[in-house]
């Protein structure tokens, strides 16, 4: 049974006509390493009601993450990172976050991970109350393309629907294109393999 975010009707994947102002400067982040990350000027973009994709000094920002409400961190990269510790933001307890050890190559694996990450975010803004932050190095390739699988779980959309709807809210956001290859075996997967419930009980 496909999971469907309660109080939201289905989106049309079409980008739409006003775009959230978002810098284009980036083509890949496929050099972006864990380390320290300074301040980009990409805010946050919310893709989907109560869920972001940002980059990687959003997602260790105390202050970023209180000012969006932010309850759920989807980590989409390999390596050490630097998130805020509970004291700092105590609505982000150690088991709203996740992360995926993905490189953004065309070939990391990224399918196997995208049946977890998307219960996970089913999950999460199941709660009414609760914001889902998705991220990677620079908000571009990886932290999309896991929010591109999301909406394909969550509103049967095609891969390329829900990549132009991702890139028509965030103008940087680019796949790259073995990831892209990949959302469509996860969309063959959805539709004639094993169902795949898109949420999972939660307390």
């Amino acid at each position: 049974m496909i999971f469907m975010p309660s109080k939201l009707s289905p989106i049309i994947c079409t980008p739409p006509m006003s775009r959230h102002p978002q810098s284009a400067r980036f083509s890949t982040d496929a050099t972006d390493s864990p380390g320290p990350s300074p301040l980009q000027q990409d805010h946050p973009t919310e893709i989907i009601p109560r869920l972001y994709i940002g980059d990687l000094a959003a997602a260790e920002s105390p202050e970023v993450l209180s000012s969006l409400g932010i309850t759920h961190i989807v980590s989409a990269m390999c390596g050490p990172i630097a998130l805020p510790s509970t004291k700092e933001v105590p609505q982000i307890p150690p088991h709203h976050r996740l992360q995926v050890p993905l490189l953004d190559t065309p070939f990391s694996e990224l399918a196997g991970h995208l049946p977890r990450t998307t219960a996970f975010i089913a999950d999460a803004l199941a709660r009414q109350d609760a914001c889902v932050l998705v991220h990677c190095a620079q908000g571009i390739s990886r932290s999309a393309s896991v929010v591109a699988a999301y909406l394909i779980a969550a509103y049967a959309c095609s891969p390329d629907q829900a990549v132009k709807w991702v890139q028509g809210k965030r103008l940087c956001a680019q796949p790259n294109p073995g990831f892209v290859a990949q959302l469509g075996e996860y969309a063959q997967t959805l539709r004639y393999g094993d169902p795949v419930a898109v949420g999972s009980k939660h307390g």
